[in-house]
């Protein structure tokens, strides 16, 4: 085998293999793709799945590092959780919208997160935007700060509510998928579950 064909092969095992490099990116963007629709079906799901492969083969990042973890039962919780506050603003919202009286006071909050790692601080932000009256606006990697701007912030118990709200969100983030320096370096340490390592 000449150089020529040589290159041109070793080019297309990268370009094979970055899907399955950076499968978790792939898994990610098909969850999103899902949630974006709205319709969990085999249809969603394989298209999801198609578009993060060309996604991530036509736009190549370099792999971020992050100290993950899987836990299931704590992404059970995550999940079961977000889904509940997905139906619950749901429908705050569209009561919001026909209820009479004068329009919500909207307001946009300063949270300070425990963790400004890439992969959690986006998560975090992701997970908050996709809850329906509630869009995080701006985030700082360098301070850990997301900006989430609220349609009602009486609804939510002031300031204070949305901070307390966005913590909790990123602590069940952190519980499920952080690893365990991650975790005691936030003080959110306790006992250990059994958890599968994931590089990102």
């Amino acid at each position: 085998m000449t150089e020529q064909p040589r290159r041109r092969a070793g080019a297309l095992r990268r370009v094979v293999g970055r899907p399955v490099a950076q499968w978790p990116a792939v898994v990610l963007l098909a969850a999103v793709w899902v949630l974006l629709w709205g319709d969990l079906s085999w249809a969603n799901v394989i298209a999801g799945a198609l578009l993060a492969v060309v996604v991530v083969v036509a736009f190549p990042l370099p792999p971020i590092k992050a100290d993950a973890a899987f836990r299931f039962l704590p992404f059970c919780r995550l999940a079961w959780r977000f889904v509940a506050d997905l139906v619950v603003a749901s429908l705050q919202v569209a009561w919001t919208a026909l209820r009479p009286g004068p329009p919500p006071q909207g307001a946009i909050v300063r949270v300070q997160l425990r963790n400004p790692d890439d992969v959690f601080l986006t998560l975090t932000s992701v997970l908050a935007t996709l809850v329906p009256g509630t869009l995080a606006v701006e985030t700082s990697r360098r301070t850990g700060r997301v900006f989430v701007h609220v349609l009602d912030i009486e609804g939510f118990g002031g300031a204070d509510g949305v901070r307390r709200s966005t913590e909790e969100l990123e602590e069940r983030v952190l519980r499920a998928l952080a690893g365990d320096a991650v975790l005691e370096r936030c003080g959110l340490a306790g006992p250990t579950e059994h958890h599968e390592e994931v590089q990102t």
